[in-house]
C-alpha cells in the first residue's frame, strides 16, 4: 500500500510537525496549563529548539545542545509529571505525525518520541524505565534491546 503522506525528508517537514503538534498540546486539557501557567513557556524560543532537537533526532543535523530532562525535571515540584502527563504527550506526537507523514522516517521519529518519553518519564520520576518490562515492550523494543543486551553484559 502506497502511503497517502510524504515521509518527513528535511526541516520543512520538521517544523510543520512541530508547530502542528505544539498547537495541539497548547490546547490540550491535560498539558496546554503545563506549558502556559507552569512552564510559562515563550514560544519563540521553545519552537526553534524543538525543530532543532527533531532534526538532530531524525538526520543528526539540527545542531541542538540541551539537557531535556533537566528542562522536565524543573517542573516536578510544580506539577504532575506523571505517566498520565507522558501518555497523552505520546498520543498527540503520535496523532501529529500519522496525519501529516507516513514512512520510514515518520515511524522512526514515533519510536524516538517513545524512547524519549520514557527516558525522561522514568528519570525525573525516579522509577525504572518502563521499556525495560518485558511485558510492555514493543517487538521493535525486544528486537533492539535484544541487539544491546550482550554488549551490556559484557
Amino acid at each position: 500500500m502506497v502511503p497517502t503522506q510524504p515521509d518527513i525528508t528535511g526541516r520543512a517537514e520538521i517544523e510543520t510537525l512541530v508547530n502542528t503538534f505544539y498547537q495541539r498540546v497548547r490546547e490540550d486539557e491535560l498539558l496546554g496549563f503545563i506549558f502556559a501557567d507552569v512552564a510559562h513557556t515563550d514560544w519563540t524560543t521553545h519552537l526553534p529548539k524543538m525543530y532543532a532537537f527533531w532534526e538532530t533526532v531524525l538526520f543528526r543535523s539540527g545542531g541542538y545542545t540541551g539537557n531535556p530532562i533537566a528542562a522536565h525535571a524543573k517542573l516536578v515540584p510544580r506539577t504532575t509529571m506523571g505517566r498520565e502527563q507522558f501518555d497523552r504527550w505520546l498520543l498527540l506526537f503520535r496523532g501529529t505525525v500519522d496525519d501529516l507523514f507516513a514512512g520510514e522516517r515518520a515511524d522512526h521519529i514515533k519510536s524516538c518520541a517513545e524512547d524519549m518519553a520514557n527516558v525522561i518519564y522514568a528519570r525525573i520520576n525516579g522509577v525504572p524505565d518502563p521499556r525495560f518490562d518485558p511485558a510492555k515492550l514493543t517487538p521493535e523494543q525486544r528486537e533492539r534491546y535484544a541487539r544491546y543486551k550482550p554488549a551490556a553484559t559484557a
